[in-house]
């Protein structure tokens, strides 16, 4: 009876698996603002952010100190191809500076992953590692607007390192992962 009373409530009970955003971004790959010679490509990102704290730093009626992972990918339109993973804070740009929560966020990040340059900007090595400040505004929807800016390089690991940067526009869509167990029938027979 115990083992029926227990496998009813796994199976009618809904279980929340995860919640994050997807991050569709597009953007201008290797701008350079000192006019140095350049490798401009459009740039198009799609990372996966998981609202899941790897190490809560700090207190914890504070969400900033709470670093999650995330996971993702770039190419662009000179075939250069990155697939990274890393970590991630965010922040309520209200909270942080007045207290009071409103709808822009704040997001720094930082990852490190496997470069193939394709027919662009040759960045001296193949592990590289990439910093992104962002900022967005959350709608209604709980989905993102945002704008952000990035730099991958190799942190001098490799024979060069030129660096590039990235200016890039980004609609995130919030998501949640959830798993519903249907009832199963025992039929005596």
């Amino acid at each position: 009876m115990k083992k029926f009373i227990f496998l009813t409530f796994i199976f009618f009970t809904k279980i929340v698996l995860a919640e994050g955003y997807d991050v569709f971004g597009i953007g201008l790959y290797d701008v350079k603002f000192d006019e140095s010679q350049t490798n401009e490509a459009f740039d198009f990102r799609y990372e996966r952010r998981f609202d899941t704290s790897l190490l809560e730093i700090g207190p914890e009626n504070y969400n900033f100190f709470h670093l999650k992972p995330f996971v993702g990918f770039e190419t662009t339109s000179d075939s250069a191809l990155y697939f990274l993973t890393g970590i991630y804070l965010e922040d309520n740009i209200g909270t942080l500076f007045t207290g009071e929560s409103t709808n822009s966020i704040f997001t720094p990040s930082f990852g490190v992953g496997i470069y193939d340059d394709g027919n662009g900007a040759k960045l001296g090595n193949t592990i590289e590692f990439r910093t992104t400040l962002e900022v967005s505004y959350q709608l209604n929807n709980k989905n993102r607007i945002g704008f952000s800016f990035g730099h991958i390089s190799n942190a001098n690991i490799g024979d060069i390192n030129p660096g590039v940067e990235i200016i890039s526009l980004s609609y995130q869509v919030a998501y949640w992962l959830d798993l519903n167990f249907y009832r199963l029938s025992f039929y005596k027979i």
